[in-house]
């Protein structure tokens, strides 16, 4: 019999990549809140993730073996101009969605974030004191914290992801890739620094964490510090574009943003060895989101 696996956040970029990619090996299941969608060949449910009772009493009927817990706030402006929305669903809801599964005996991944830090260090590693500047990344660490709590079985992911959006969300891949296609302009900084990685091979790190009975935290990011820039003239490399539309610019200037961290940079060390390799070699990464559109994969995710 084949692993259920529950998404929350079911509408979303990570979840819609994550569910999609992976369903020829599990039985996934999208939980929908607000937006209600229509997957081909997938199984929705509305979830109530308000009340820890109603989501217990849910995943008893719907009984996953693994709960991925995609939903949350992540804009980061939002975040800072509310605080209490900010609190209420990085880190209520998050808390809520663990009370459930520990009740009902589901294991949970909760989808952290890489503004953890302050931007002074490169590569920063799971041991490393959390130093967020923002109220979104001390809302993401306090729902992390609430959820490990709960349950020192769970796993709690920091990461920054792309992959294919849908036509109510764009990634930042998609942006890039739709500009240049648009022949326009694009600015990216050249002094803001990641490390991204493409959903598929981020679900499948997670997957075979969840089926090692890993516990803890964990940077499942790529493996290479790259700047926003840098990550722009690749893929429009790979992609057959062009490349001198694609321009520099400084987020140093930018004191219309919220406070960020300049550099967002985690370290995959941890990671890598554990899996034998890293499941974020840039190259690789944006080898298969190209691989991806040829095979229709892009096109099915945009229609939604």
């Amino acid at each position: 019999m084949r692993e259920k696996v529950l998404f929350t956040g079911g509408s979303g970029l990570l979840a819609l990549n994550w569910a999609l990619h992976i369903a020829d090996r599990y039985d996934v299941v999208l939980g929908l809140h607000e937006r209600r969608i229509s997957v081909p060949a997938t199984p929705t449910v509305p979830l109530n993730l308000e009340s820890e009772e109603v989501l217990y009493t849910q995943l008893l009927e719907i009984r996953p073996q693994l709960l991925i817990h995609c939903a949350g706030l992540a804009n980061v402006e939002l975040c800072q101009s509310d605080p209490g929305l900010a609190h209420h669903v990085n880190v209520t809801l998050s808390a809520n969605a663990a009370r459930a599964c520990m009740r009902a005996g589901v294991r949970m991944v909760y989808i952290a974030t890489d503004h953890l830090f302050d931007g002074s260090k490169p590569l920063v590693n799971e041991e490393e004191p959390v130093s967020p500047v923002n109220l979104y990344g001390e809302t993401k660490y306090l729902g992390e914290k609430a959820v490990l709590e709960i349950s020192n079985y769970f796993i709690s992911v920091r990461t920054n992801f792309y992959g294919w959006g849908t036509g109510y969300r764009r990634s930042f891949s998609d942006i890039i890739l739709q500009t240049l296609r648009n022949n326009e302009r694009v600015n990216l900084f050249e002094d803001f620094f990641y490390t991204p990685i493409l959903i598929a091979p981020l679900a499948d790190a997670v997957m075979r964490l969840a089926a090692m009975d890993q516990k803890g935290v964990f940077n499942v990011v790529g493996n290479e510090r790259i700047s926003k820039y840098e990550f722009g003239i690749r893929l429009a490399k790979r992609f057959g574009l062009n490349t001198n539309l694609i321009h520099k610019s400084l987020f140093s200037v930018r004191t219309d943003l919220v406070k960020r961290p300049a550099d967002l940079s985690l370290s995959s060390a941890k990671i890598t060895e554990l899996l034998s390799g890293t499941p974020g070699d840039i190259g690789q990464n944006i080898e298969q989101l190209f691989q991806q559109e040829q095979h229709g994969f892009a096109r099915m995710i945009g229609k939604l």
